[in-house]
């Protein structure tokens, strides 16, 4: 266990020696590990693999949407009873939608990228030795591995797994015996939903407890890297929302299993009057997006932080307004959480209500477009290094800055109840939640990788992975803007018995075919990873010349990260080709006395 001094709140630094002196088993290093650098190995390995599961659905609906009139035989070993005569089953369809949405949404892109990345990147930015508690560390992946089983283990049962959207919203969800998707599948999606929201709770009060206490000396708030002010927001946005979500969770168990009618009223089934009165199904909405709307920020802002350090590591520049940034982030961490009821314009909310809602969600742009500029003047005239994960970053621009430009479509009430519920959104929410976080976290594994692993990634493979996914997202998502536009319905298991949509058949297949293209292409990244992580060329200390303290480490840095004293800060960490200086890059704990040639007035004073 860490030992702390009360009077500064830091660990003492004699606690390496113990962890050095400790001989772990297999079991306590890699399994049970307290250590947070292998728990990030665990978060991202376990996001791996949900990644491909939550793709593999995405594809097998988007067969059924390209070409729907055909038959797929050859699914049949794969998903038995769920595919009859070739034909793919209606409520099946549903269900991979649903659980499409909530594996990527919650398993790969809010554990899979905050818990990979807060985990590993937090104690080694800051100068800690580990977590504030390496127990409640482990403890946060085991509740997120075990809520992992329960889900995949739903996609197996006789019933199905759970059906009607990923917002499960009710009576649907409510009623066991609404569609087979209503019965133990949603029932488990639940249960695996609640351990999910203990285990980001769990690891949001680890990660912001750290970031407060257990910052090295002369590591200032002001002097933090901008992937640790995401990081720290990020927390404190889930640890505020996700309980909201725990709330409605319980309450849905109680309406299914208890004869509650929290969300239940005047409810038919096939002519019969169930007994629930007074509920209201508008309320489970308010609760599920008063944590779906912040979710759409826990899942993009890690990438903000780690887009911002990477593109200032490799444009050799100083980022562009660094206070700037912190307050941009601030304010949308704020005003995430006041937006939620743009999603329920439909709902028949109070017209003044829905302008108010309005009024927020637009003025939520300014801050996005703070750091968009202050990005692309990063940019502006830098010495520029197109590694692989520069590239995913400046596309994770790219990719924001298209999926924003909908995203004020969207937040216009008059407009939003035109286009709601059709491909207009689909493609908005993927570009801007799905794409851009999936492209961060794709430049944080190839920039991180040789701290992770102590080797490099091959940049040639990294560039086709790149240049296929690139391809593919544009070619998806630009085309169902223009089908939504045009009134093409979401969740629709076939459009075929609808004249009016028949001229889209062709541009279905075209999303169809780069739906899959982008696909395949990510088993170039795994490939990628694995044969890396074992065969890799050997990683050098530093390999981007970054100033960051986690290169201040060993290649391979142990439980306790650095051996002997813990650095000391004394700059920010974004000294890149400062004038004078003999090399293009200081990092955070050399000292000013040692860089006079390249100090500015105001740090002479510092020496």
């Amino acid at each position: 266990m860490a030992t702390i001094d009360l009077s500064t709140g830091r660990e003492m630094p004699e606690v390496h020696e113990e962890h050095e002196h400790h001989e772990q088993n297999f079991i306590e290093k890699y399994i049970f590990s307290q250590d947070h650098k292998v728990i990030a190995k665990q978060y991202l390995i376990t996001g791996i693999f949900w990644a491909f599961v939550g793709s593999f659905l995405s594809v097998l609906f988007r067969l059924q949407l390209g070409w729907p009139e055909a038959t797929y035989t050859f699914l049949e070993p794969i998903l038995g009873k769920w595919v009859d005569n070739g034909k793919i089953d209606p409520e099946f369809y549903l269900a991979m939608v649903t659980m499409h949405g909530t594996i990527m949404v919650f398993f790969v892109l809010t554990a899979g990228l905050s818990g990979t990345f807060s985990n590993f990147l937090i104690p080694l930015q800051i100068g800690a030795r580990d977590m504030a508690s390496g127990f409640m560390n482990m403890l946060s992946y085991w509740f997120f591995f075990l809520s992992s089983v329960i889900m995949f283990a739903s996609l197996f049962i006789e019933t199905g797994p759970a059906g009607g959207g990923w917002t499960v919203y009710p009576p649907l969800s409510a009623l066991p015996q609404a569609i087979s998707g209503s019965g133990l599948g949603m029932t488990l999606w639940l249960i695996s939903m609640a351990l999910f929201i203990v285990s980001t709770l769990l690891g949001g009060v680890n990660y912001i407890t750290t970031v407060i206490n257990l910052r090295t000396k002369g590591m200032s708030m002001t002097k933090l890297p901008l992937t640790i002010w995401a990081f720290f927001l990020t927390a404190i946005v889930g640890l505020l929302s996700f309980p909201v979500l725990f709330s409605a969770a319980i309450l849905l168990i109680f309406d299914r299993s208890f004869g509650t009618s929290f969300y239940l009223s005047d409810i038919y089934i096939a002519g019969e009057a169930l007994s629930n009165t007074g509920g209201s199904p508008v309320l489970f909405q308010h609760l599920f997006w008063f944590l779906g709307h912040p979710e759409v920020y826990i899942v993009i802002m890690p990438s903000f932080g780690i887009t911002s350090e990477i593109i200032a590591t490799n444009a050799r520049k100083p980022i562009f307004g660094y206070r700037a940034m912190i307050g941009s982030l601030i304010g949308i961490s704020l005003l995430s959480i006041i937006v939620w009821a743009h999603h329920m314009f439909v709902s028949g909310m109070n017209p003044f209500l829905g302008s108010v809602f309005m009024f927020l969600t637009l003025i939520i742009a300014v801050p996005s477009a703070v750091k968009v500029f202050n990005w692309l003047a990063t940019l502006w005239r830098g010495n520029i290094r197109f590694t692989t994960a520069m590239l995913f970053a400046i596309a994770f621009v790219s990719i924001f800055i298209s999926g924003g430009l909908t995203g004020i479509v969207l937040g216009n009430s008059s407009l939003d109840i035109q286009i709601h519920d059709t491909y207009f959104v689909v493609a908005h929410f993927h570009m801007v939640m799905g794409a851009a976080a999936f492209f961060g976290m794709f430049a944080g594994v190839y920039h991180w990788f040789p701290k992770m692993f102590g080797r490099m990634m091959d940049e040639k493979m990294g560039f086709l992975h790149f240049w296929l996914t690139f391809l593919a997202v544009y070619l998806v998502f630009i085309p169902m803007h223009y089908i939504g536009i045009a009134g093409f319905p979401r969740r629709y298991y076939s459009w075929t018995g609808f004249e009016a949509f028949n001229v889209f058949q062709n541009l279905n297949i075209f999303i169809s075919i780069a739906a899959i293209m982008g696909f395949f292409a990510q088993f170039i990244f795994l490939f990628n990873f694995l044969y890396s992580m074992y065969k890799g060329r050997r990683a050098t200390a530093n390999p981007w010349h970054s100033n960051t303290l986690e290169w201040t480490t060993p290649v391979l840095p142990g439980h306790g990260n650095w051996p002997g004293e813990m650095p000391i800060v004394y700059r920010w960490p974004y000294d890149y080709s400062k004038p004078g200086a003999p090399d293009d890059y200081i990092p955070q704990n050399v000292p000013y006395s040692q860089t006079q040639s390249s100090n500015l007035p105001y740090e002479r004073a510092l020496e």
